[in-house]
C-alpha cells in the first residue's frame, strides 16, 4: 500500500510561481519512479513532468519544459514541482502519481497506465 498526497496548489497570477510538493508514505523501502500530471475542466489527465527513482533523469511535457522542474528528495519521501512563470492555460488539477512495480530497465513513463498509485490532487488556478 502506497499512500501519496499533494500540497502547495493555490491562486497565483499569471507569471508567478507556485511549488507543488508530493508526499510519499506507506510501501517505502524503496523509491518509486514519479510523474506529475495535471486535468483541466473538461479536458483529460495531461502528462506534466516525470523522474527516475534516483532523481537523476527527468523529462517533461512540451507545454512544460523551460518553466516546470520537477525534482525529489527521496530522504524526506517526497516529489516536487517548481512551476515558473504560469500561465493562464496551466490552472488545472495537479496529481501526483507513482509506478510502484520495479522494472529493470529505464523508460519514459507518460501515459496514465504506467502509473498505479494517484494522489487526491491539488489545485492551481492562475489569473490573468
Amino acid at each position: 500500500q502506497v499512500q501519496l498526497v499533494e500540497s502547495g496548489g493555490g491562486l497565483v497570477q499569471a507569471g508567478g510561481s507556485l511549488r507543488l510538493s508530493c508526499a510519499v508514505s506507506g510501501r517505502t523501502s524503496s523509491s518509486y519512479v514519479m510523474g506529475w500530471f495535471h486535468q483541466a475542466l473538461g479536458k483529460e489527465r495531461e502528462f506534466v513532468a516525470g523522474i527516475s527513482r534516483s532523481g537523476g533523469s527527468t523529462y517533461y511535457a512540451d507545454s512544460a519544459k523551460g518553466r516546470f522542474t520537477i525534482s525529489r528528495d527521496n530522504a524526506k519521501n517526497t516529489v516536487y514541482l517548481q512551476m515558473n512563470s504560469l500561465k493562464f492555460e496551466d490552472t488545472a488539477v495537479y496529481y501526483c502519481a507513482a509506478d510502484s512495480t520495479y522494472r529493470s530497465s529505464w523508460y519514459r513513463r507518460s501515459q496514465e497506465y504506467e502509473y498505479d498509485y494517484w494522489g487526491q490532487g491539488t489545485q492551481v488556478t492562475v489569473s490573468s
